[in-house]
């Protein structure tokens, strides 16, 4: 296997890397880069292909229209090519071993405008590549993209980390606004929104291209609070996440991230630059809280109000496993009584996985419970299981450790280093790092992925819920999560949330399924690395059957926008339910043309 860092190296320098100011000597450099991934336009250079399609009313942009845009800009005009061309001209080079090696770093991937998280979706898309973007680097340079796009009536696509299942941070023949390089990230003492009066609040600003890992180091590791935000690091802490409502695994304590927002910066369509808030915009700044990215303007700031930092992280972890089915149905039963009466409450987080080996595998979080209580806790149900040895075998830990070194990776690295994996490539901050959990969700193709909110009155009968999970699992496995579901929640984080455009449904669901079935390391028309349409075609088929059982059982339940099916039916309803006509009439006001336009989003309808 060769080294990934010096094969990029050796190609790095054998590429062209231009300055936007130094002239671009020969049209047939694009082809040198295959692993920079982009070319800087200079603002001099004649720009005639490659052609993006013009809507019907637009005029095609110019040579001396581009180079126009060019030269207004602070941050770059970009020509954009995918890492993964060298894979797909040399298969089988070190240059292309050294491609595929990265395209497993999720840090690499948001480096590249011309790469994406998810890589495709069976009877869905393919991740494609803008062959143009703008790297902005500030309010201003989104503005421009947007006058730039609505004057000439081009497709437009907004990247921030590219951490988006339904492909809408990608598309062919557009034009993407990359907000990589806004970064900064400003912690508030006393944080007072624009045109408010009266005593602020702590909280934090992010942009645009800020990834959680980095908003977390400057919230919690270096001024001592915690900000509600997404679990992977690599997730952008100022885009989809908050903007689609964002549940992170402390969302039954803190609330969604859409719930702590307190104000944002945001270009509409007509290319003016808003900060809104409760006391300006307040309709706009309502459909923000949830109502979706990419939906009613490009975000390039956020401010987020930050909370009292909890004092101990633990962890539940193991697994059940059932001997027979008879027993696994039973087991289902008994853990969803004891889920209603003992752990639907602020304290726990995360996932249980329901397997058609008949296992139930605990991924557990708690806050601010010593182990002794979490153990206290859970002794009803592991008691239950030990008198009935002859069906089933466990296997427990229970580990603690002070919540302020959740992401310090010295922590990490000193006492459970196989958790988290360091970025290996030379030259990056030190602190950079994700859990070794989310490597699946690295370049990853999907075959299937379909959710859904259970209500808590289907935990009032156990038995029937407990059938329901079964036949569900005799399809594909799923996911329960505590922590993408509000009722249970902490009551002040239910009061901030209720503020926001969510679907109310969600505060009467005490859980949320996701049954998924993906790849890595597949990549439409890179030879070795194609679906295998067979397998896809069959996960999909089982996908969609174990989901459908779910759903004849909870009617009307909803779900979470951002992780949901591509193919979610009555997305509307299921999305924001009761408010979605409020949402539409926002839409039309701030976006009348509809200029921003995402897979189901507001306004996106045929």
């Amino acid at each position: 296997m060769p080294n990934p860092e010096d094969a990029l190296d050796k190609a790095e320098s054998q590429s062209i890397r231009i300055d936007r100011r130094t002239a671009l000597k020969a049209a047939g450099a694009m082809a040198a880069l295959p692993l920079a991934g982009w070319i800087v336009v200079d603002p001099a250079r004649v720009v005639t292909d490659p052609p993006i399609p013009v809507v019907p009313g637009g005029s095609a942009p110019s040579p001396a229209d581009w180079q126009s845009l060019a030269k207004s800009l602070t941050g770059d005009l970009l020509e954009v090519r995918s890492p993964l061309d060298i894979c797909r001209t040399e298969p089988g080079s070190t240059r292309a071993k050294a491609v595929l090696e990265n395209m497993k770093n999720p840090f690499f991937l948001e480096e590249q405008p011309g790469a994406t998280h998810t890589t495709g979706w069976i009877g869905a898309f393919d991740a494609a590549v803008s062959p143009r973007a703008i790297a902005v680097e500030n309010a201003q340079d989104v503005a421009a993209a947007v006058d730039f796009v609505r004057e000439h009536g081009l497709k437009l696509v907004v990247k921030g980390t590219g951490h988006d299942y339904l492909g809408r941070s990608c598309a062919p023949d557009s034009l993407l606004v990359w907000t990589h390089r806004m970064r900064d990230i400003t912690v508030h003492d006393d944080f007072v929104p624009t045109g408010g009066d009266g005593t602020g609040v702590p909280a934090v600003t992010v942009s645009a291209g800020s990834r959680w890992l980095e908003a977390y180091d400057a919230v919690t590791n270096h001024d001592g609070r915690y900000v509600q935000g997404g679990g992977c690091t690599s997730v952008g802490a100022c885009g989809g996440f908050i903007l689609g409502s964002g549940f992170g695994a402390l969302s039954k304590r803190f609330g969604t991230g859409a719930g702590s927002m307190l104000e944002a910066e945001i270009v509409t369509a007509n290319g003016d630059v808003l900060v809104v808030n409760e006391h300006q915009h307040p309709d706009l700044f309502w459909a923000l809280r949830g109502g979706g990215g990419g939906t009613f303007g490009i975000v390039t700031r956020l401010t987020l109000m930050t909370h009292e930092l909890p004092k101990t992280l633990g962890g539940f972890m193991g697994s059940i496993q059932a001997k027979n089915d008879a027993a696994y149905r039973r087991l289902i039963e008994r853990f969803l009584g004891f889920y209603r009466t003992h752990i639907n409450n602020p304290n726990w987080g995360e996932t249980v996985k329901f397997t058609p080996e008949n296992t139930l595998e605990l991924a557990l979080i708690f806050i601010d419970l010593p182990e002794d209580e979490a153990r206290r806790i859970w002794r009803p149900f592991l008691d239950w299981i030990d008198e009935h040895a002859s069906d089933y075998e466990r296997k427990i830990e229970i580990v603690s450790v002070p919540f302020k070194d959740y992401w310090n990776i010295d922590f990490w690295l000193e006492n459970y280093p196989s958790l988290i994996q360091k970025d290996p490539r030379k030259n990056q901050p030190k602190s950079q790092f994700w859990w070794k959990t989310n490597d699946s969700a690295v370049s990853e193709y999907m075959y299937g992925y379909a959710s859904r909110w259970i209500p808590l009155e289907s935990f009032q009968e156990p038995e029937a819920l407990a059938g329901t999970f079964f036949d569900a699992s005799r399809h594909w496995n799923f996911k329960f999560y505590i922590n993408k579901a509000l009722a249970g929640a902490a009551p002040e984080a239910v009061d901030r949330d209720r503020r926001t455009c969510i679907n109310p449904k969600v505060f009467d669901a005490a859980a949320w399924i996701l049954m998924q079935a993906s790849d890595t390391d597949v990549f439409p028309g890179v030879p070795g690395h194609e679906p295998d349409r067979r397998k896809a075609e069959d996960l999909a088929k089982r996908v969609a059957a174990g989901i459908e059982v779910i759903r004849k059982a909870t009617p009307g339940a909803g779900n979470y926008a951002n992780e949901a099916d591509y193919h979610e039916p009555d997305w509307q309803e299921a999305f924001w339910g009761t408010h979605y006509p409020r949402l539409l009439t926002v839409k039309k006001r701030y976006d009348p043309t509809g200029l921003f336009q995402t897979h189901h989003s507001v306004g996106s309808e045929p």
